[in-house]
């Protein structure tokens, strides 16, 4: 199958006509309009500085739904210590901030300046959202993503301490839940993601999780 060159306008092809590996498009631009559309389709940029806009929509979905998020024993220790303090959107910029860094000081992080910039952009429109974690008042952890209606897409989270992520993540799930949301988006699979309630759906049921919960 082709990779689609995207121009000016502010389209995509349909997800369905991308790569095996999810590939679908290459190019357009990082606007506020472009992302969203893009994430109402179930598509998202992934791509290094040394590359363009690559747009990719895996076909089968690595989720979690809110309601079967996995609290471990363990963790509810961490949390019953109430030794941090979680927010939601208090610092967006802080949260994106630590997931580029801590990334490139360890392996290579695709949150290049350009995607740094749009998802805070994103965020001021309504769009982006984030967890924070703190402890003593400093920011230890936290994730960040895309909500549009019922539907959340993480994009990255970071943890300066341990458990600061998965925190994050516990807290997130909760409030989607109390707010009814259908899935957290989590494009792929790690072990880490599994342990806390995440499975595998195929691209059709994707897709219908998309048009229940795509409303504002």
């Amino acid at each position: 199958m082709a990779v689609y060159r995207l121009d000016e306008r502010i389209i995509f092809p349909l997800p369905e006509l991308g790569e095996e590996d999810g590939l679908l498009a290459v190019g357009g631009d990082l606007s506020i309009e472009r992302l969203v559309l893009a994430y109402e389709n179930g598509i998202f940029p992934w791509y290094s500085d040394d590359e363009p806009i690559l747009w990719w929509c895996p076909k089968r979905r690595f989720i979690i739904k809110p309601k079967n998020m996995k609290t471990s024993k363990s963790m509810r220790r961490v949390l019953n210590k109430k030794e941090f303090e979680v927010t939601f959107n208090r610092n967006f910029e802080g949260v994106i901030t630590n997931c580029k860094e801590l990334r490139e000081n360890k392996e290579g992080t695709w949150i290049t300046e350009e995607m740094k910039e749009a998802y805070i952009n994103l965020f001021n429109k309504g769009f982006g959202f984030s967890v924070e974690v703190t402890k003593n008042g400093e920011l230890v952890g936290g994730v960040y993503g895309v909500k549009l209606g019922k539907c959340f897409f993480g994009e990255s989270m970071f943890s300066k301490v341990p458990n600061g992520s998965k925190i994050a993540l516990i807290y997130l799930g909760k409030k989607l839940e109390e707010e009814g949301a259908l899935f957290i988006d989590c494009q792929f699979h790690t072990k880490h993601l599994e342990s806390m309630g995440g499975e595998y759906i195929e691209w059709e049921e994707f897709k219908k999780l998309l048009s229940e919960g795509i409303e504002y």
